[in-house]
């Protein structure tokens, strides 16, 4: 083989996947996943596995032969299931037209992104953010503009003023994530109708990410959330997950929530990536929306607990630095004195075995923080949480 060639074969990839980001917590992972001592509190998922119920749905449908080719935008069952879940949720009917099966919530951000975005336009990201969202739009030749929010000791809170002011002629749409991963930041109804009513004047899409909605730890069962302000017409695209709620992370299987007219469109953006969902996924994710709410409900409990735990520990040492989170499962901390949070997650998981996500993995506004997810048992986080503690008092 020629060695220049070979030497320059990356160089010859599109700019676009040449530039997507490596993740930031990877690196910290990869420095210590061979640990036995380790405590793995990086990644955003609970430590139970998919329950029976569930299983047991797929099972039966790979066992009654469903797995051939099916309906692109998802078996009509579970579409159905989805519409009834929302209608109970939000108190009001919804036409199961509106959902789209995907692979993944991932994949439903992806076809949102690709729906609304062309190369060199915006879209306006609040930071601290996920970063699969601003790493979709930047593969699509689209630029993501971050708006970084404000930390206060009672809440990480986003100014409208300069989310407003971030617009340009070249902004196509706004990324809104609430509850939020990884600030626990939780939008209100008010803050909700601010964004909807400045989108619908500019003409603008939001991109709701909802996947946290349930893990709300105020009143009523469940975040505010666009559904409570919006039209069914309204320029916004719901992106959601059977991942968090159901403990179905390595299922791969998500939805899509958006103004029926653009039924087709978004049919075709599946055909062109996976040509749809398994069948037998999709009856497990019937089953986690029709049998499932007494699982989601201890879940949600269990998240409760592990945040009383966090909040209590992260309170008996005046060098934390945080905000109680609204909403999702994790906490994000700082430790006061440091600045560098890719240096202080690989020296706390090396020392301590506690592993960590980078605020840095989560944007420029993230650093001098750490993500701990408390999605996890009991006894798990105490040690793991004592561990850090008594770190922070001898470093």
């Amino acid at each position: 083989m020629d060695v220049k060639v070979s030497e320059g074969i990356v160089s010859q990839l599109s700019t676009e996947s040449r530039l997507a980001p490596e993740s930031g917590i990877v690196e910290v992972v990869n420095s210590a996943r061979e640990r036995e001592d380790l405590i793995p509190l990086w990644v955003g998922e609970g430590d139970l596995p998919t329950p029976d119920f569930i299983c047991r749905a797929a099972k039966q449908s790979l066992d009654a032969g469903e797995t051939f080719y099916t309906y692109q935008r998802g078996i009509p069952e579970l579409r159905s299931a989805l519409a009834d879940y929302h209608a109970g949720l939000h108190g009001r009917s919804f036409s199961d037209q509106r959902f789209f099966v995907t692979g993944s919530g991932m994949q439903a951000i992806q076809i949102a992104v690709t729906s609304v975005v062309s190369p060199g336009d915006e879209v306006l990201v609040p930071s601290p953010a996920w970063p699969n969202l601003a790493a979709a739009v930047e593969i699509r030749g689209g630029r993501a503009v971050t708006v970084p929010m404000m930390f206060r000791p009672g809440g990480w809170e986003l100014d409208m003023d300069r989310l407003m002011a971030a617009r340009t002629a070249r902004t196509r749409a706004i990324f809104i994530n609430t509850p939020c991963n990884p600030t626990g930041w939780v939008a209100s109804c008010e803050d909700l109708r601010g964004i909807l009513d400045f989108a619908r004047k500019h003409g603008l899409w939001i991109i709701a990410d909802e996947v946290y909605a349930r893990f709300f730890f105020g009143e009523g069962g469940r975040a505010p959330s666009f559904a409570d302000v919006a039209e069914d017409d309204d320029r916004i695209l719901f992106v959601n997950t059977f991942s968090k709620n159901w403990s179905m992370t390595g299922w791969r299987i998500g939805w899509l929530s958006g103004p029926s007219e653009i039924g087709q469109v978004i049919e075709n953006l599946i055909q062109y990536a996976t040509s749809g969902v398994p069948v037998f996924s999709q009856r497990a994710a019937a089953a986690a929306l029709t049998e499932g709410e007494t699982y989601l409900q201890d879940q949600i409990s269990r998240a409760k607990t592990g945040r009383q735990l966090v909040i209590e520990q992260l309170s008996s040492s005046p060098r934390f630095r945080f905000a109680v989170p609204e909403g999702a499962f994790y906490a994000f901390f700082g430790i006061d004195g440091v600045t560098d949070a890719r240096r202080l997650a690989l020296d706390l998981v090396r020392d301590t075995g506690v592993g960590l996500a980078p605020g840095t993995a989560f944007g420029t506004a993230g650093d001098g923080f750490l993500r701990l997810c408390f999605a996890r048992s009991t006894d798990y986080l105490r040690e793991g949480l004592g561990r850090i503690v008594q770190w922070i008092e001898q470093v």
